[in-house]
């Protein structure tokens, strides 16, 4: 196996197994301040033992989220020189940018939010609760600015230094709202609430099923369906506007992601099977839907694969595959939503067990739908490390061999799976205790 593969194959598992981390921080901490303003508001201590639970959960998946982050940035150094010396200057900038204001942010008040209560007023705690909640949010759009820049390089030049090349900013505002940026970090905030969210129905429905914690179950579940609500259906414009901007600047990842070889009319496939030899998909179709989507017309055709340059296409089943599993899954989350909503009226959401029972293992689905949407959207990019600017062959490191990458691939996989089996057997451990008991004020 060539080095380059083995060094996209280690990139890829390491920034997978950070990316289950950070969503579920962003959405915790927005269900935490609505806890916590709910308990400003009522006093009743309830919120400030939902808050409590909740913070232990954040702090754990914040604490993984910071461990398994740290190896990507040596994986630049180590497998991917060329690419940090050509494009470091752009790249690093808004990874600095997220290292003092987004992440000191965070950690600085973290130790507040988690040791603060009793020792600071209620007021303070909770905008501590805020100041943590907003670092979590500013530390994602400082990432997604980079990966946007990736996808849609602008505000920059390439400079000649002594015969070696490299990417120089020219205009730093133009960088960070490249033409993705806004529509992939809306993307991403609404996926991360969704993902905080479904945790939370999660383990509300497992404590209503097993009949304990009751009063904290339900009104964590209210909370929770309420925030997962509203992301689902901001999940529906953000997914739309990020469509519409890859057919803008990226065509060929469209045409990649809806199998589509030839310039014709566009349709929806419902469900299909994607034949790459004969270039087509079999399938349950509603005939020029996508066309009208992108154009506002049935009959306005599409540029298709065989239009591309051959050496510019990225591969596409992967691809393929992985984007309509995360849009099935997105559409999914809507139907949930809609459907607890209506038990929730009907007053038997609470009581409709065998529905519960289907909640507890859902939390996986947004964790699904994250890992899909970032398999597409990098191997979609494919062969390019930056679009059009330097290809992924081109960004490896001219000295790193394939048994270095082997071993360090096997360490940190190794690594990765002990971190995991650590964390969930703390998850469960916390989720099995439960809340902290007390006698709950009248709702």
């Amino acid at each position: 196996m060539d080095v380059e593969l083995l060094a996209r194959i280690q990139f890829g598992i390491t920034a997978g197994f950070h990316f289950l981390f950070p969503p579920m921080s962003i959405g915790l901490g927005v269900i935490l301040v609505i806890m916590e303003w709910r308990f400003l508001r009522t006093k009743n201590m309830l919120y400030e033992r939902m808050a409590k639970f909740w913070t232990k959960v954040f702090a754990l998946t914040f604490g993984v989220g910071v461990a398994t982050g740290i190896v990507m940035e040596f994986e630049f150094g180590t497998n991917w020189a060329t690419y940090s010396r050509y494009v470091g200057d752009i790249f690093g900038s808004p990874l600095t940018a997220e290292a003092i204001f987004a992440f000191f942010l965070e950690s600085t008040f973290l130790g507040i939010l988690i040791f603060g209560w009793n020792r600071v007023s209620p007021k303070m705690h909770f905008f501590s609760t805020c100041m943590v909640a907003l670092g979590a949010t500013l530390s994602a759009f400082w990432i997604i600015v980079a990966n946007s820049w990736m996808q849609t390089p602008a505000g920059f030049h390439i400079v000649n230094e002594g015969g070696i090349m490299r990417a120089e900013i020219t205009d730093f505002w133009a960088m960070v709202f490249n033409p993705s940026t806004i529509e992939r970090f809306s993307h991403v905030i609404s996926a991360s609430w969704l993902t905080g969210a479904f945790l939370v129905m999660s383990v509300a429905a497992y404590y209503l099923v097993k009949r304990r914690h009751i009063d904290f179950a339900k009104s964590s579940m209210r909370i929770a369906l309420f925030l997962a609500t509203l992301a689902a259906f901001l999940q529906l414009e953000t997914g739309h506007r990020s469509a519409m901007e890859v057919v803008k600047y990226q065509p060929e990842k469209l045409a990649t992601f809806e199998g589509h070889f030839n310039t014709a009319v566009l349709d929806l496939y419902f469900i299909g099977y994607l034949d790459v030899e004969n270039e087509r998909i079999i399938g349950l179709k509603w005939p020029g839907f996508l066309s009208w989507l992108i154009y506002g017309d049935f009959s306005a055709p599409v540029k298709g694969r065989n239009d591309f340059p051959k050496d510019e296409l990225p591969p596409i089943q992967l691809p393929f595959q992985t984007y309509h599993i995360m849009v099935a899954i997105g559409m999914a989350f809507i139907g949930i939503v809609l459907f607890s909503i209506f038990l929730l009226w009907r007053k038997k959401l609470f009581e409709t067990k065998w529905y519960l029972k289907l909640l507890i293992p859902a939390f996986a689905l947004p964790h699904i739908a994250n890992l899909c949407g970032w398999i597409a959207a990098e191997v979609g990019r494919q062969p390019w490390a930056v679009y059009k600017i330097l290809r992924t062959d081109d960004a490896i490191s001219k000295v790193v061999a394939s048994s270095e990458v082997w071993f360090s691939l096997i360490l940190f996989t190794t690594i990765y799976i002990v971190l995991s089996i650590l964390f969930v057997f703390l998850l469960l451990k916390k989720i099995k205790h439960g809340p902290e008991e007390f006698e709950p004020l009248t709702m």
